[in-house]
């Protein structure tokens, strides 16, 4: 049987049953016999203590009545008599007074605590003033509960847990605020917390008290505490234990397993026995990344992973916040009981001083938020050392460097779900997608849900939908997305704040060097500072940089007018420059920067591709702001449209044509919405719709009719003829395309548009069956392109050649032609030339009677066309069908 006085009166049986009575006078008389558990009561004596007003007069059979009834319900050999007395005899940790004093004295203070539930029987006397031995046993319990209270504290205190007590003593001290033991407890866990002032004034608050209300002083143990505070004494520190100075973890942390394998396996922050050599010679990580990528995160999550391994303790600084290296020293060497009165007050000294200090010891530092190298070289020692910065912190050699990015779509959506506590769900997918994958303002966002359990996340969601309005709205409290993006901001110097000014006007996922350099040739200063990502180096040899969504949104709010008109400018003689080798006949003195070689400009336009084409758009949002930036649109759409052709991006082409048509019109430029026309029935051509090419094309040629008799009119209207005489071409209008091809070659004007015409007109005389012809058209053209220098035409004239010839049963010569127009596509590095002339040469091999060559050439052009997505997959298969 339990029983319980400690708070309510309770009894329960050796199963847990209750047992508690609930008539008045069993609870009482029950209480009296707890009360004075294990001595002899008189019935006469019960009378009285029952019914103190009425002297006593009640009969000796009530009372055994009372004693029978109470024994049927807590047992009947509980409560034995004696010699005409009664008497309750728990036995032993039955009753829970017995079992609290039992502890209390064995220094099982926790455990002893966890028992009390209240003062004694606050239910059946709460005054305790019905019986003397209720008052009495209340004021020893409390005494001792008290004392209990004061060891664990103590315990806590010596486990080094100050932080966590503070709150638990501060209302111990309002609680009994003469209580010196809490107060000094108090005082001690402020001054380990950092605040040696709150300490003291502590103090003050208990020696006013005292002296004004009872005119003493208060205890000298608290006095000798006072004294050591005053001149900052070291074993202050020393006496809490190994110092372990983390932050608390982070609960909701989420992914990086890899990253923190890395960091707390191989040496790097395992704890080693002495003279145990390090995995790492210098035992320094260096967790770098952008702002809000999680860094110190990380950093303390991997230190409180590997705490065992270091029994000397783990020492921490925010650098952000004691940016000094000589205040650092002086508070690690307080930490590891260094006397205040010896620390050195030259920095160099310190250094040495702290380095002998860790020299045998096994202790892991960590330096926060450093800004720079000579930030953290005086902290460094012996010890492992993990840091974190925005920079690489490429001076400090032989440093393990892990880049911290932003979260995957999976471990972005983990991160939402345990902040927010709400379930995975599409809408949360789409909140995850407006973070970015940014730890902070996954963070920040799932902390929002958290704190307003009545808005839904589709509701959420839709406040972040507006980009003007996102930063604004990714806070919590005091942490807020802008000001981690302000932190590196505002360090900036003037000429990196320029650049980021001018990215801000970008919506490229990515960029290279050159478009920074333009921007102030700040890229590095922005990298070091956690607002610009390294995103490697592209196929033209050119580093590349990222910039976060929500970093832009930033970058836009502090953006300049007029950075979209500078870029424009290098960006159309750039483009020209390269589409030159493309697209020959245009002007050679328009090559405002030199492309010494074809391969060059493919790579960079390769390279280019994904920027140039988001640099349409944003020259298309920013037209109607900024004047100018229409005609830049449409003139990039234009120039890049070969290219674009060439390559097959047809959705890229799209999107910049459609784009470049909405510019030239809001610009008035009749020319230019022509041209852009034809680039659309070109795109069209290209998409095998014929009947939109052919609506286009008349569209734009009309527009040229209209125009005028200029020159460039003149070529204008011819190409676009031209264009026509293909889409009759492909609509089986062969007479109408052999007139208007005709037509055009009566009024060319240079060898440019002959060229053109002749190999449309080689075209549709191949189609129309008369081979001669067509071969004469098609070897005109060829040399036109040679003289030219347009390498890409020339190749597709040779394999449109090489058809004819293989028609004409001149095998070798159709070989020839394709072999020469291979060879051009390999030292173009075009490969999906390269594949269409692999099909050429696996026709002829064919047409020789080499099936298995034919077979291999097929399936190398097959892979090719599967990978690039080219329009000649389905004949590479229909000649692998073949036996």
């Amino acid at each position: 049987m339990q029983f319980r006085i400690m708070g309510l009166l309770e009894v329960r049986d050796d199963d847990g049953r209750d047992r508690t009575p609930t008539v008045p006078k069993h609870r009482e008389l029950l209480a009296l016999f707890l009360l004075n558990a294990g001595r002899p009561m008189t019935a006469e004596r019960l009378r009285r203590l029952l019914w103190p007003s009425e002297g006593g007069d009640r009969s000796d059979s009530l009372i055994r009545g009372y004693v029978g009834q109470l024994r049927r319900l807590i047992g009947p050999d509980t409560i034995t008599t004696v010699s005409g007395s009664y008497m309750l005899a728990p036995g032993e940790g039955q009753l829970d007074v017995d079992r609290f004093r039992l502890l209390v004295d064995l220094g099982a203070h926790k455990e002893a605590l966890a028992l009390w539930r209240g003062e004694v029987l606050e239910d059946v006397d709460p005054e305790g003033e019905r019986w003397v031995e209720t008052r009495r046993l209340r004021e020893e319990l409390a005494e001792l509960r008290l004392l209990a209270l004061e060891r664990r504290l103590q315990a806590d205190l010596d486990a080094g847990r100050h932080r966590e007590l503070l709150a638990e003593l501060r209302r111990l001290t309002e609680q009994h605020p003469l209580w010196q033991r809490f107060r000094g407890q108090y005082m001690l866990a402020l001054y380990r917390s950092g605040r040696r002032a709150d300490a003291l004034v502590a103090y003050a608050m208990l020696r006013d008290e005292l002296d004004g209300g009872h005119a003493i002083e208060p205890d000298p143990e608290l006095q000798l505490l006072h004294h050591r505070m005053l001149h900052d004494d070291a074993s202050l520190h020393v006496s809490a234990g190994p110092p372990v100075l983390l932050p608390p973890d982070i609960t909701d942390f989420t992914g990086r397993s890899d990253l923190l394998d890395r960091v707390v396996g191989g040496g790097q922050i395992s704890g080693q026995t002495r003279g145990q050599t390090r995995g790492h010679v210098s035992g320094q990580v260096v967790v770098h990344g952008q702002a809000g990528a999680g860094k110190s995160a990380l950093a303390v999550r991997a230190a409180w992973r590997g705490r065992e391994g270091f029994p000397d303790g783990i020492l921490y600084a925010d650098l952000r916040e004691t940016t000094a290296p000589a205040a650092v020293l002086e508070d690690f060497l307080r930490w590891l009981g260094c006397p205040a009165q010896a620390i050195p007050a030259a920095p160099e000294q310190r250094e040495r001083l702290f380095r002998t200090y860790t020299a045998n010891r096994r202790l892991l530092v960590v330096l926060d938020n450093a800004a720079d190298e000579a930030q953290v070289r005086p902290l460094l020692s012996s010890c492992p050392t993990v840091v974190t910065s925005r920079s690489p912190l490429g001076g400090l050699p032989g440093a393990l460097r892990l880049s911290v990015g932003v979260l995957d779509d999976g471990d972005a959506l983990e991160l939402l779900v345990r902040s927010s506590g709400r379930p995975a769900n599409d809408a949360l997918r789409r909140l995850a997608r407006f973070c970015g994958g940014l730890p902070i303002a996954l963070r920040i966002a799932g902390s929002r849900l958290a704190a307003r359990p009545e808005w839904t996340v589709d509701y959420l969601v839709g406040l972040l939908e507006d980009e003007h309005e996102r930063l604004d709205r990714l806070h919590a409290g005091d942490l807020a997305v802008r000001s981690v993006f302000a932190i590196g901001f505002d360090g900036l110097p003037e000429a990196a704040k320029l650049t980021l000014r001018g990215l801000g006007a970008l919506s490229a996922g990515d960029f290279a060097d050159w478009v920074t350099e333009r921007l102030g040739g700040q890229a590095e200063a922005l990298v070091d500072a956690g607002l610009l990502e390294t995103h490697g180096v592209d196929v033209a040899g050119q580093v590349r940089y990222r910039l976060h969504g929500l970093t832009r949104l930033f970058a836009r709010e502090q953006a300049v007018p007029g950075v979209l008109a500078r870029l424009s400018e290098v960006v159309l003689a750039r483009v020209r420059s390269s589409r030159f080798s493309l697209v020959s006949g245009e002007n050679r003195e328009e090559r405002a920067v030199v492309t010494l070689d074809i391969r060059e400009s493919v790579e960079w336009l390769a390279a280019e591709r994904a920027f140039l084409v988001s640099l349409v758009g944003d020259l298309h949002e920013a037209g109607p702001h900024e004047a100018g930036l229409d005609d830049g649109c449409w003139r990039l759409a234009h120039l890049l449209a070969p290219y674009l052709e060439r390559h097959r991006f047809l959705d890229d082409w799209r999107a910049v044509a459609d784009r470049a048509l909405e510019s030239a019109r809001r610009a008035g430029d009749k020319r230019g919405e022509a041209l852009i026309l034809l680039d659309q029935g070109d795109l069209h051509l290209a998409e095998r719709e014929w009947e939109r090419a052919h609506e286009k094309l008349r569209l734009a040629l009309d527009m040229f009719l209209r125009q005028g008799g200029q020159t460039t009119t003149t070529r204008d209207v011819n190409r676009t003829r031209r264009r026509l005489g293909r889409v009759h071409l492909e609509l089986g209008r062969l007479e109408e395309a052999e007139r208007a091809l005709l037509t055009c070659l009566e009024g060319v004007q240079n060898q440019r548009d002959t060229a053109d015409a002749e190999q449309v007109l080689g075209l549709v005389l191949h189609r129309a069956g008369r081979l001669d012809e067509a071969a004469d058209r098609l070897l005109t053209a060829v040399g036109h392109l040679t003289e030219l220098g347009d390498r890409h035409r020339q190749a597709d004239t040779l394999l449109q050649l090489s058809a004819v010839r293989l028609a004409q049963g001149a095998k070798p010569a159709a070989g020839a032609a394709a072999e020469q127009a291979r060879g051009i596509a390999v030292r173009l590095g075009d490969r999906l030339l390269d594949a269409h002339a692999l099909l050429a040469l696996a026709r002829i091999a064919r047409a020789e009677g080499a099936a298995e060559r034919a077979h291999e050439l097929a399936r190398a052009a097959l892979e090719v066309f599967e990978q690039t997505g080219g329009d000649g997959a389905e004949a590479a298969r229909a000649l692998l069908a073949l036996p």
